[in-house]
């Protein structure tokens, strides 16, 4: 099967910087996007960033020029560099990803995975 790790969250000052990363474990056959989501207390989770296989990246208007999403497809891991944060990103942070697998008798299988999710916490 595939599994999502994610690693990087925590308390941090506005104005200050976090990595968030997430690694993508199993027997991947490829991963087409890969994109992180956040929702906030009371909240709907929304879309944060996304950079599909080809590099084509989208990112959320409340993020843009704050936030840097790239990917290391060797190791099957996407990367969200945020700097300049404001208490409003404060939110538990996942990371998606959607590809192929092999599967048993290595049949190659779609999957659309997500992480458990990582607090990030921007105090004022």
């Amino acid at each position: 099967q595939v599994q999502l790790v994610e690693s990087g969250g925590g308390l941090v000052q506005t104005g200050g910087s976090l990595r968030l990363s997430c690694a993508v474990s199993g027997s991947i056959f490829s991963i087409n996007s890969m994109g992180w989501y956040r929702q906030a207390p009371g909240k709907q989770r929304e879309l944060v960033a996304t950079i599909t296989s080809g590099s084509s990246i989208n990112y959320a208007d409340s993020v843009k020029g704050r936030f840097t999403i790239s990917r290391d497809n060797a190791n099957n891991t996407v990367y969200l560099q945020m700097n300049s944060l404001k208490p409003e990103d404060t939110a538990v942070y996942y990371c998606d990803a959607n590809g192929y697998y092999r599967g048993g008798k290595l049949a190659v299988t779609g999957f659309d995975s997500w992480g458990q999710g990582t607090q990030v916490t921007v105090s004022s």
